[in-house]
């Protein structure tokens, strides 16, 4: 019960955040995605906001936990041309360990630091009693890159990849390949704390990403959260 009600504090702060990102593509895109990448679905959430505000003419959708995708499995079924794929994604192939997490938004594809303060605050504010566990070993679950998997014609363009990987961005990121240059809007949530450890920082997928002509066009700090989300835009793509 003390989970579910600090879980749903920070939903309702959310919103006003989601909100914020909805205006901003609402005013780029004219209410319509014609490709939307959805990596790290969890259970669908961003499909529905996403389909609830815009007109979307085909979905891709990335989970690589098995009971996460269960349930978007059941979420999406009455979906008309949405792919759904139960894969991790990163820059390699093959397999990696999963660490399922008690908070299942933050199950991830990297380290979990225990030691960290932040850790120690987020387990204070939604497991108080100490009633979740987590499994420390993980599991070995598949793990492709976007490159391999999107299929599209050469005279189309990705309108939106959202990523929300716990950690995992930037690998998302080099895994589009040449893909990138045909991707208008990358969306995605960095973590500044030291909880998740990465072996990466914000400046090495922000030098990435302008390096492949993109630009940093909107920023917003997640409350009650060292962790922020971004857009970038691709200059290459004028239409």
């Amino acid at each position: 019960m003390y989970y579910n009600l600090a879980k749903q504090f920070l939903t309702y702060f959310d919103t006003y955040n989601k909100k914020k990102i909805s205006n901003f593509f609402l005013k780029e895109n004219n209410g319509r995605i014609r490709t939307l990448v959805d990596v790290g679905s969890h259970h669908g959430e961003s499909i529905f906001f996403f389909k609830k505000n815009f007109s979307i003419d085909r979905i891709f959708a990335f989970e690589p936990g098995v009971e996460n995708f269960k349930i978007l499995k059941e979420n999406t079924k009455d979906l008309e041309n949405t792919q759904i794929f139960n894969t991790a994604l990163g820059d390699k192939t093959g397999h990696i360990n999963f660490q399922d997490h008690y908070d299942s938004e933050s199950s991830t594809l990297v380290k979990i630091n225990k030691k960290s303060n932040y850790y120690k605050k987020k387990n204070l504010y939604l497991n108080f009693f100490n009633t979740h566990k987590i499994n420390s070993k993980g599991k070995k679950v598949e793990i492709n890159t976007l490159n391999n998997l999107i299929n599209i014609k050469k005279s189309e363009y990705i309108d939106l990849v959202k990523i929300d990987t716990e950690g995992y961005d930037f690998h998302v990121v080099k895994g589009l390949g040449k893909l990138i240059n045909r991707v208008k809007y990358i969306y995605f949530e960095h973590h500044f704390h030291d909880m998740l450890i990465k072996g990466y920082k914000f400046n090495d997928i922000d030098g990435y990403l302008k390096k492949n002509n993109f630009c940093k066009v909107f920023k917003t700090k997640m409350f009650f959260r060292k962790t922020f989300e971004y857009i970038y835009k691709n200059n290459s793509i004028n239409k």
